[in-house]
């Protein structure tokens, strides 16, 4: 018998199932607020597109690790915005953004059946396909350190949460780092919305009072498609132990896994100035305050959203009666069961709409 295709390992792709809830809040005569996928709407800062385009005359191979400038950009970045001390360019490696990378870093990290990946309750959908398209085991957590480590090979971090917002205190972070040093299971911390803390400031992993100065089985990811609005670069990058990074560089060679070489031009800019992403705060700060209220005076209750770029958002009813009542209001939002069961009275409301779209749904939901 033939064997069976990879792609029935995985779950239903989940953004699919919004399809018909997308035509209700399309048929708005004002039409649809989009507030479900979070995929950024502003400009991308002009430093950062200047820069592409200066390295648009680049027709030989980029290199996977990426040129020294972009190095030393990240390991500057790290410094500066991480705390993390001591970096070389050993510590560094660009990927093509971050999806990429959790989907497959299982495999390039020799995982396969027998092994186990574990990941948060409520998460990002990605860290259970890359378990799945291994054949490890996917294993969620409360508390990590409540975990049995027997064939734990990798345990993701996710904070600022996606979906939740939620932020690990510099205390539990210490904690499960200790717990999985002791058991020596690796840890990647997933800090993607690191830039975004609004009622907690989030501490990296690699930060000196969180890793002891070592970044032994610690790494850090992290992208700019949320702070330079470069979703559609894929521009990201991983941080933390040279020994870890190291391997990956070699798969990742093999494998072609590059980033462009105008892209890899156009992150240095990014990292170098903070002026656009203290800009891009302020506009997501306006939207989420604006936003809050809105919700909670239409019934809603808010519960985390500390940081990142969504309002995690229950009316006490099965998330998808919800998403049906904000479609009719021409409103579309993510389930809260696309990133677990747990999340199944609960909505997850982006913030990456413009300003003008986020108005109209402040105006229907006071309707």
């Amino acid at each position: 018998m033939p064997a069976a295709p990879v792609s029935s390992r995985l779950p239903v792709f989940p953004w699919d199932k919004l399809a018909p809830y997308k035509s209700t809040a399309a048929a708005h005569p004002d039409g649809v607020v989009d507030l479900s996928v979070g995929t950024p709407v502003d400009p991308v800062p002009g430093l950062i597109q200047q820069a592409l385009v200066s390295a648009a005359d680049s027709p030989g191979y980029p290199t996977v690790w990426g040129t020294e400038a972009l190095r030393d950009a990240l390991t500057g970045w790290a410094g500066r915005r991480l705390g993390a001390t001591g970096l070389t360019h050993q510590n560094v490696l660009p990927v093509v953004g971050s999806k990429e990378l959790v989907a497959w870093l299982p495999t390039q990290l020799g995982l396969g059946p027998g092994d186990k990946v574990a990941y948060p309750r409520l998460a990002y959908p990605t860290y259970e396909v890359g378990a799945r398209l291994c054949g490890a085991e996917p294993v969620v957590y409360d508390d990590p350190t409540e975990l049995d480590p027997a064939g734990l090979r990798l345990l993701w971090l996710n904070s600022p949460s996606n979906p939740t917002g939620r932020v690990l205190s510099q205390e539990e972070l210490t904690r499960t780092v200790a717990w999985a040093r002791e058991h020596g299971v690796p840890v990647f911390s997933d800090e993607c919305y690191l830039e975004l803390g609004w009622e907690a400031e989030p501490v990296s992993v690699l930060h000196p009072e969180v890793c002891g100065g070592t970044y032994e089985g610690l790494v850090a990811v992290h992208s700019l498609s949320k702070r330079s609005n470069l979703a559609g670069y894929r521009a990201a990058f991983v941080v933390g132990d040279a020994a870890v990074l190291g391997e990956l560089l070699q798969i990742r060679k093999h494998g072609g896994m590059m980033i462009p070489a105008p892209v890899q031009a156009a992150t240095v800019a990014a990292l170098g100035d903070d002026t656009h992403v203290a800009e891009q705060r302020a506009r997501y700060a306006r939207r989420r305050s604006v936003l809050r209220a809105a919700l909670e005076g239409h019934g809603f209750r808010i519960e985390h959203s500390e940081a990142s770029l969504y309002l995690w958002a229950t009316r006490d009813e099965p998330c998808w009666e919800t998403v049906a009542h904000l479609a009719e209001l021409g409103i579309l939002v993510a389930p809260g069961d696309f990133y677990g069961p747990a999340g199944d009275r609960f909505v997850r409301v982006a913030l990456t709409a413009t300003d003008e779209r986020v108005d109209a749904a402040v105006k229907r939901l006071h309707g």
